[in-house]
């Protein structure tokens, strides 16, 4: 949960997962915006009357995008398991390590004491390094990945320890921007679906199920799941959203 709670503050603000035909992209500040009336968002809300309520209490979205792909894995790495402050904090002195940017070559010469000495545990500062290295030796292409299906970026990204299922859909969704991902690992999409369905207990299978009705624009829907959560939505009742719809 403390991960999930990372993700969410940490990358909330990410890159909204559209295809470049229906999103409208800000290249000087780095911006997407999505709108209610984009056909992805249409389809949404006319497949999912409860999701539909969401959509229209939150409206169209704008988020950064985040095109820094080293980074952004260093970061999930550094997430594991911990909560959003000590996160940012270990992530801040990584960066003060780094010079104040973290990169490949910024990383260069530094050692798993290092990375002990700044707060990480032995096995993430192995992970760090071991990333480090397969995209300094060429192992791993961000360019190559862009290429990839979304099942061949899992098993690309999965094959180095330190990466399971959730920073490989994490990276599929914020730094590659695929439409159809449904992050049922993550504990802050799941809090956020638990309440929009009324469920108490969900498992992989009920959310997949679920989901198929999103298809395929299912990163969207959850980029709704995850805003509805930031912005406190999911603390009053589904059926009193559709009574202030109107609003």
């Amino acid at each position: 949960m403390f991960k999930a709670v990372f993700v969410l503050k940490k990358r909330l603000n990410s890159a909204i997962i559209l295809s470049t035909h229906l999103i409208r992209i800000e290249r000087m500040d780095r911006k997407i915006h999505f709108y209610t009336s984009d056909k992805s968002v249409q389809h949404l809300i006319k497949r999912d009357k409860r999701l539909a309520l969401v959509i229209a209490r939150i409206g169209d979205i704008e988020a950064n995008i985040d095109d820094d792909p080293y980074a952004f894995l260093v970061g999930e790495i550094i997430g594991q398991m911990l909560s959003n402050k000590v996160a940012d904090v270990i992530y801040g002195r990584l960066e003060s390590l780094c010079g104040g940017s973290i990169s490949v070559e910024s990383m260069s010469g530094i050692s798993v004491a290092d990375l002990r000495g700044i707060g990480l545990s032995n096995a993430k500062s192995d992970y760090v390094l071991t990333i480090t290295d397969a995209v300094r030796s060429g192992s791993i292409r961000f360019e190559e990945l862009e290429t990839l299906s979304d099942d061949e970026v899992m098993k690309k990204l999965m094959s180095y320890k330190g990466i399971g299922s959730w920073t490989a859909k994490m990276y599929l969704l914020f730094v590659l921007k695929r439409e159809d991902i449904v992050p049922y690992e993550d504990g802050a999409f799941l809090q956020s679906f638990k309440w929009l369905y009324g469920i108490k207990d969900v498992k992989k299978d009920d959310v997949l199920k679920k989901a198929k009705k999103w298809h395929p624009y299912s990163s969207i829907a959850a980029r709704y799941l995850y805003r509805a959560l930031d912005t406190g939505l999911i603390k009053v009742s589904p059926s009193s959203i559709q009574e202030k719809k109107g609003e």
